[in-house]
Order: structure tokens, then C-alpha cells, then sequence
């Protein structure tokens, strides 16, 4: 057993959570240069919890610049078990409405401007994808959605673009007819492939804010009306989140899924052949399998 401590990044309009006991900000230091922000911790109903605004307070990190190996690094060392990414997304299906959420099982990375692995030359290691998402953690977000009174959608492929600018035309349909594509969005990739690395449960709720531009009654996306629905979903947000700590509990067991045991088999350099200088890096990330 250990004790559940949430981790809430939040995407674009969610800056800040409210409602929690003894919050602070807390400044985190990281090998992997500094997080998007200060991280803001406090507890609700007696469990831990910590907020990272993905892009800063005032948006100034771009889907490319967010220091994704940093956030994720920094929220390891502070005792985060559980990961919850809340972003904006916009849908391929007409039945993902603006305003829904949709609780994402798959990926598809098209990003390419990115550091997307802590380990490398000197540390390899290699982690399993097939399912980049905890069931557990999905499962509880479904259920606090609910609680919510919020539109929730359970399952999807979940298209990561480098952005940030937003798809073409042609793009949009490639992506939602032949691909199959579900939700698009810049940010959860690496993210999602990062928390797997870190050995931490990760769960990714996608708020939808347009049709992106496949829709024929919507045409192109319109940053205005994004806007307009981005404060509505930042709201049921909040909401979502306040309901996670009765559902996970102070407590939690082993991930019944691994994802706190993704390293056991996955690194392959010989002990004497390691890098020191990038293990020392890997102290909070893979500190279990290196020590």
C-alpha cells in the first residue's frame, strides 16, 4: 500500500483548481530543466493532490514548448501517483459534442518537435504502449463525470498533432474517416508515453470545444467560440476533479494493470555500461529499477 497522491495537469482554460486544504504552491526542481509552473498542492477529503498548469498561468507555453519530461519528472519526485490530464480537444464525431468529455484509451502521435523519452544513449530502455492509459484511473474519471452532471464518453483515439496551428481541411478528414480518429488534440503526446516511463498510472479526459473543421455546418475552428466553451468545460473540470479523491481513496494497491511496474524488464543497457551522468537524471523516474 501506499498513499494516493492525484496529479491534475490541466490543459487550456484549466489554470487553477479550487477547494483545496492547505494549498500551496510549490516550486519543484528537475534534472530536465524547470516544469511549466509551480505546482499547486494541497488535500482534499484527506488526499493528497497536485495541480500543473500545462502551459503556465497566462499560457505561455505552446503545445511545442510545454517541458512535458520536466512536468512529469517533477510530479514523480513530489510522491503523484496517479496522473489525470485534462485538456481541450476538438471531435470527429458528431455525437462529441462541444461541451462532452470524452475519457481517451488510444493514440496516435503525429508530433515531431519533441523529446519523447527520458532514457537514451548510455540508459536504454524500452516501455509498452498497447494500452497507453489506466483503466483504473479512466474508470474513476468516468464516474466523477457522471457525478458531475457532465455529457462523459467512454473510449477513444485521441489524434496528437504538433500544431500549433489547427488541421487543414483535407487533414481533418483524413483523420476522422481513414484513420479513425475519434478526439484531436497538441498536448497529451508525450505526455501519456512520459507518465508510462515514470511508472505512473495516467488517465486522459478530453474536453471537447469544436468539431474541428471536418463538420459541414461548422466550417473552419473558431478561436472566439473555443473560448466561449473552454470556460464551461474548466468548470465541469473542477468539478470532475473534486470527485476524484472519494473515488481513489487515501490509500491505493498495486496498479492492477502495471502501470507502476512498466520498467521491471524494459531497460537493456548492462549495468556497467550506463551512463552515470543520465542515471543520476533517471533518480526519480526509474529509481526503482537502477538502484
Amino acid at each position: 500500500m501506499t498513499d494516493t497522491m492525484i496529479g491534475v495537469i490541466g490543459g487550456s482554460g484549466l489554470y487553477q483548481i479550487d477547494g483545496l486544504d492547505g494549498a500551496e504552491w510549490v516550486k519543484v526542481d528537475s534534472p530536465w530543466g524547470a516544469p511549466s509552473d509551480e505546482i499547486f498542492c494541497g488535500e482534499v477529503g484527506g488526499v493528497k493532490m497536485a495541480f500543473l498548469p500545462r502551459h503556465g498561468r497566462g499560457h505561455v507555453h505552446s503545445p511545442s514548448t510545454v517541458p512535458y519530461r520536466a512536468n512529469i519528472d517533477a510530479l514523480k519526485r513530489l510522491g503523484v501517483t496517479d496522473v489525470i490530464s485534462v485538456s481541450a480537444c476538438g471531435s470527429f464525431r458528431e455525437e462529441m459534442a462541444p461541451g462532452d468529455f470524452v475519457i481517451v484509451d488510444q493514440f496516435i502521435d503525429r508530433t515531431f518537435a519533441r523529446e519523447k523519452s527520458f532514457f537514451g544513449t548510455g540508459c536504454v530502455g524500452h516501455v509498452s504502449l498497447a494500452h497507453p492509459t489506466c483503466p483504473r484511473l479512466s474508470d474513476a474519471c468516468e464516474s466523477a463525470a457522471k457525478s458531475a452532471g457532465i455529457t462523459v464518453h467512454r473510449g477513444g483515439t485521441y489524434l496528437a498533432m504538433e500544431g500549433p496551428q489547427f488541421s487543414t481541411l483535407a487533414e481533418s478528414k483524413m483523420y476522422r474517416e481513414i484513420w479513425g480518429c475519434d478526439v484531436i488534440g497538441m498536448t497529451n503526446m508525450p505526455e501519456a508515453k512520459l507518465a508510462r516511463e515514470a511508472e505512473l498510472c495516467y488517465a486522459s479526459v478530453a474536453m471537447v470545444t469544436d468539431y474541428d473543421s471536418w463538420h459541414p455546418h461548422h466550417g473552419e475552428v473558431d478561436i472566439t467560440a473555443i473560448i466561449a466553451t473552454l470556460q464551461g468545460n474548466a468548470d465541469k473540470g473542477r468539478a470532475m476533479v473534486k470527485g476524484l479523491p472519494a473515488l481513489l481513496g487515501t490509500e491505493r494497491e498495486a496498479c492492477p494493470h502495471g502501470c507502476d511496474r512498466a520498467l521491471e524488464f524494459a531497460i537493456l543497457t548492462a549495468p556497467e555500461a550506463r551512463d552515470a551522468a543520465l542515471v543520476a537524471k533517471l533518480d526519480a523516474v526509474a529509481g526503482r529499477v537502477l538502484s
